[in-house]
């Protein structure tokens, strides 16, 4: 990891196999642990948008409450339709018991 991250919780706030959301900027991250691992993706549902966190997980799949597409967390890969395309995913850090996360660098604006 190039840069230190960005601090979004304490270890302790993150319950085990229960997703929380945290806003960064304009952007929505949902984060799990599962067994005693956390992991960061992408907030979006890539079939209508809809908000990961608020559905279940089960074991390393997170399932959309709309429609019930799945995506692995360790990797934002899609496990179940109707998913779209991958969930972004995010590296995470700990240290102590600090929670950090990395986003990718933004993209400069187009040459007009």
């Amino acid at each position: 990891m190039n840069s230190p991250g960005i601090r979004i919780a304490a270890i302790d706030e993150l319950p085990e196999g229960k997703p929380r959301v945290y806003q960064v900027g304009e952007l929505y991250i949902a984060v799990c642990k599962v067994d005693g691992e956390i992991y960061a993706l992408e907030d979006r549902c890539t079939h209508d948008d809809g908000p990961l966190a608020s559905g279940c997980l089960y074991g390393y799949e997170l399932e959309c409450p709309r429609h019930g597409a799945r995506f692995d967390i360790r990797d934002g890969s899609i496990c179940r339709m109707p998913a779209c395309g991958e969930v972004p995913t995010f590296g995470v850090r700990v240290d102590g018991t600090d929670v950090f996360i990395s986003l990718p660098p933004e993209e400069p604006d187009p040459l007009p």
